[in-house]
């Protein structure tokens, strides 16, 4: 049998088993999270801009959209919230992958459930199976893979597919023809976000899109290319160096990458976490004051010298993607959060003057971890010379050191709570933990 074929028969016996209470528990802290980074991205010029097109399409269909009440059908919402919710750069991570689950797969996924009318619980399953599918293939196509593609727009096509081929009942082959179909629009280049640009956001919403079709293709009756990924001009072939397809169904089954997610502390794209944290770790414990800050030096892995190299960035999107100046945030504004890339700190006199001294290199060890570790190695030197130093070997949120259930809440508080309001924030944040409303729509009910 393929790959996509054995998938085929995962994605058809996960239908009749059911999960544990703790792989439902992470399945939804990963909506939960989801939930807040489409709503912290439905208020923004790019969420409105993205609207505007779909202007036509408004009105037809069952869906919701972030950012309007209008409803639409199901394969232009799963474009628009996978989009939206990648705008603010707040989605969850599969590390070994250096993939962002969320916004392919439930985006398309809750599209789907919306337009049934589906309940929760096959929703998280769903998603449960989306993340397993996906993240097994991010991460044996890694480092290569990420050289030049955005695996949240490649690889998460077969998320998108095989969540929704679940919520289907696809039987095996039509799975398999799902996420085949899918794998072959499978896009995404780095270009896109090492510029200020609107397109990154897009590639997962791309993502979604094509997988909820791909699905309701093979439905109807659509075939796929089974090889799709270790065929000789296939998926591995065209897009990585010695995929290590020998991995792939290593334990199939016996255990849920979506208990292995990594959640973000930080408004910030996730290569400029580890020195974040380990500022944070060295404000924690040493007295240093702003004032007396001789020079802050970081040395990290190669893809944030290349991913996070802004300096002195004028817009948001630069800000996200600058080491020095989200370092700079930290130690100014104590957080890296939503307020950290508004205007008045983007201006702000102390950050600009820190960001001079803040000096980025690579560090062997570092890059030789990436991407099972994201790790940074930070050294404070104050005025009369003293040097703190710390060695963050992973990211505060990381699997090795998750974000509590608390936190987790806390940070979807402060992203909901402007944009819907402190009651509805915790009205939707008890459903999503704590609860199983009747449906997706009586979900939707109270963020729509």
């Amino acid at each position: 049998m393929t790959l996509l074929q054995e998938f085929g028969r995962f994605v058809e016996g996960c239908q009749s088993q059911s999960f544990s209470a703790t792989t439902m528990h992470h399945a939804r802290r990963a909506l939960l999270d989801w939930h807040g980074a489409l709503i912290a991205g439905s208020n923004t010029d790019a969420a409105e801009r993205l609207i505007k097109a779909y202007v036509e399409e408004l009105g037809i269909g069952k869906c919701s959209i972030a950012g309007t009440t209008q409803k639409t059908f199901s394969r232009a919402a799963a474009f628009i919230n996978g989009t939206i919710s990648h705008i603010s750069e707040f989605d969850d991570i599969f590390r070994d992958g250096a993939y962002h689950p969320a916004c392919p797969t439930i985006s398309a996924a809750y599209a789907l459930a919306e337009s049934r009318d589906d309940s929760l619980e096959h929703l998280l399953a769903a998603i449960i199976v989306g993340y397993e599918v996906s993240t097994r293939i991010s991460k044996v196509i890694q480092p290569s893979h990420y050289e030049f593609f955005h695996t949240t727009g490649t690889v998460g096509v077969f998320g998108a597919a095989a969540a929704c081929s679940y919520l289907l009942g696809l039987n095996a082959t039509q799975s398999c023809d799902a996420m085949s179909t899918a794998g072959t629009f499978a896009s995404g280049l780095q270009q896109a976000f090492r510029s200020d640009s609107m397109t990154k956001p897009m590639h997962p919403g791309h993502a979604a899109e094509i997988g909820l079709n791909a699905a309701l293709l093979a439905q109807a009756g659509m075939t796929g290319t089974p090889d799709l990924l270790e065929g000789d001009a296939g998926f591995g072939a065209a897009l990585c160096k010695n995929p290590r397809w020998g991995e792939l169904l290593n334990n199939l089954g016996e255990s849920w990458n979506i208990e292995q997610i990594t959640f973000k502390n930080h408004g910030c794209c996730g290569h400029n976490f580890p020195a974040i944290d380990a500022v944070a770790h060295l404000l924690n414990d040493h007295p240093i004051s702003l004032e007396n800050i001789a020079q802050v030096r970081v040395r990290g892995y190669k893809a944030t010298s290349e991913v996070c190299k802004y300096v002195h960035p004028t817009t948001p999107f630069e800000a996200k993607f600058s080491l020095t100046y989200t370092v700079s945030a930290r130690i100014v504004l104590g957080r890296v959060r939503e307020k950290a890339f508004l205007a008045d700190a983007l201006a702000s006199p102390e950050i600009y003057a820190l960001e001079d001294k803040v000096v980025l290199s690579v560090d062997q060890e570092c890059t030789d971890k990436f991407p099972v570790h994201r790790s940074a190695k930070v050294e404070i030197e104050m005025k009369d010379g003293s040097v703190y130093s710390h060695y963050q070997h992973t990211r505060h949120g990381d699997p090795d050191e998750p974000l509590t259930d608390q936190e987790l809440l806390d940070k979807f508080i402060e992203l909901t709570e402007p944009r819907i309001g402190l009651s509805s924030a915790h009205s939707l944040s008890s459903a999503l933990l704590n609860t199983s409303p009747a449906s997706i729509s009586s979900l939707s009910q109270i963020w729509a």
